[in-house]
């Protein structure tokens, strides 16, 4: 289920680990924090800002 996460909300969050800017990859409905190399899911909407949830990027 794809839903569009508010802009709002996006503007408000940062990587739990660097405090840096979060992207939003719509199509894989992550939270992108591209210095930590993590992607943090969204799930029914709500972003999991958890970093032993997120998926480390290579």
């Amino acid at each position: 289920m794809n839903t569009e996460l508010d802009p709002r909300l996006l503007s408000l969050l940062v990587c739990p680990l660097t405090k840096g800017p979060l992207t939003y990859d719509r199509e894989k409905q992550e939270l992108i924090s591209p210095r930590a190399k993590l992607a943090f899911p969204i799930r029914d909407g709500i972003p999991i800002m958890l970093p032993e949830e997120a998926r480390a990027l290579h």
